[in-house]
């Protein structure tokens, strides 16, 4: 693969990865986050209602000898089953047990890999989050529906060695206006609930091959 360019969207000008930092509640825990498409990071940048402009990062990175986890190349239940060790979608005791039982099925050993790559989670992702384990949404259109949400695809960074071969790209960082971008990102979010929506009304979802029927 070589080298790749990665996109960091922060309020902050100046930053620094660190290892060991982070939230563990982000999609796939503590780590360093970065995005393939520029502008999407823009759009992620400024996704809060907080009126503040916000800086994009550009880095490169080295991944030869990186073992990476790629999500893309997996069944889709592997990547909700990350996002369910690390976010909530629904507060219910229905869906903490269920959650449970589907992360020990179809959850994955994240342990050892350099690097996770996959779909980001956006607001759009915890509607259908919550519909599916509601046993609203049919196995057979979970994919089309997460993807209608254009998530864009991301990069953690997890061990020592993932952020040792991550280089700030001559220092280059790109202004990001709230203004603009908060408008992008709201129109692209409100676009995805729009056709998730005609999705799961249409005929295409049975209703039959649901998410309590995994187990």
């Amino acid at each position: 693969m070589g080298k790749i360019s990665l996109f960091h969207g922060t309020s902050d000008k100046i930053v620094v990865p660190t290892f060991g930092c982070g939230d563990d509640k982000h999609d796939y825990g503590k780590g360093f986050y970065l995005m393939e498409n520029v502008e999407l990071a823009k759009e992620w940048t400024v996704c809060r209602p907080s009126d503040m402009n916000g800086w994009v990062h550009k880095y490169e990175l080295e991944t030869d000898g990186l073992k990476i986890l790629d999500f893309q190349e997996m069944n889709v239940f592997s990547w909700l089953a990350e996002l369910m060790k690390h976010r909530e979608a629904a507060d219910s005791k229905r869906y903490r047990m269920l959650a449970r039982k589907f992360i020990e099925k179809f959850g994955v050993d994240t342990t050892g890999y350099d690097v996770i790559k996959g779909w980001r989670a956006n607001a759009s992702y915890f509607y259908i989050a919550k519909e599916f384990v509601r046993d609203n949404v049919d196995i057979e259109i979970l994919e089309e529906l997460l993807l209608l949400g254009d998530l864009g695809i991301q990069y953690c960074m997890k061990s020592k060695l993932a952020y040792s071969r991550l280089y700030s790209k001559d220092n280059e960082v790109i202004a990001v206006n709230y203004d603009e971008f908060n408008s992008k990102y709201n129109l692209r979010d409100a676009t995805a609930r729009k056709k998730m929506k005609e999705l799961v009304d249409s005929d295409k979802n049975k209703v039959t091959n649901v998410f309590s029927t995994l187990f």
